[in-house]
């Protein structure tokens, strides 16, 4: 029971780093910056959160199997195969918990005041000092949000990493598919320490970041 748990913590904290990353370049590039096609681009980002998870899974399936763009160039050029191995799950998870993650970035970096940005720019710092001194720690709460529940979302991600990765155990099988086939086999014991594992974290996780927001607000209104 300890090996899908680890793994599934392992998985998500890589694709919650991963998403960490690119929701928030994206988020920046999209929304505080001029680039064309903004619309098409924010829309491709959202796209995995509303696609069926077996339609996203199979997608990457496709561009990361043997014979795929990426899953081909991968193997033949240094040998890493991504389907059907934990890496493959991490890319699943990535990709559907980054539209969580970049959802909560946009809101924050919309929602911080341009004025301070300008003053900082006025002072003489260029852009990436604005962002890493200024943008950055005004969204800082919204971009804690998307940690946390992208986190969440990669540690339950299922359809999409089943299509991928398979149910190996010891090597693919994280909690979400150990439920499942825990069920289908009859070992309902086996699912039901799991999924209380799962609803345990899953709330301690929500909880612990409600009772940091609500303190941050209030700090925030004190001050």
């Amino acid at each position: 029971m300890l090996g899908p748990v680890l793994l599934s913590l392992k998985i998500a904290l890589i694709a919650t780093a991963f998403s960490f990353v690119i929701g928030n370049f994206l988020a920046y590039i999209i929304n505080k910056r001029d680039i064309p096609g903004k619309s098409v681009w924010e829309t491709l980002i959202i796209l995995p959160m509303i696609l069926p998870p077996s339609v996203m899974g199979y997608l990457l399936l496709i561009a990361f199997g043997k014979r795929g763009f990426i899953g081909s160039f991968l193997l033949e050029n240094f040998g890493v195969q991504i389907v059907f191995t934990w890496m493959g799950a991490a890319i699943a998870s990535c990709v559907v918990s980054l539209p969580l993650m970049y959802q909560n970035v946009k809101a924050a970096f919309v929602s911080a005041d341009p004025i301070y940005e300008q003053a900082a720019r006025t002072l003489g710092s260029g852009e990436w000092k604005v962002f890493r001194t200024v943008t950055f720690p005004l969204a800082w709460p919204g971009v804690i949000s998307g940690i946390a529940l992208s986190f969440a979302r990669a540690l339950g991600e299922f359809g999409a990493t089943l299509m991928i990765a398979g149910n190996i155990p010891g090597k693919t099988q994280t909690v979400p598919t150990a439920i499942y086939f825990a069920v289908e086999s009859g070992k309902t014991d086996l699912a039901n320490r799991l999924v209380l594992i799962m609803t345990l974290f899953s709330f301690a996780l929500i909880f612990a970041l409600n009772a940091w927001l609500k303190k941050k607000n209030y700090t925030g209104r004190q001050g």
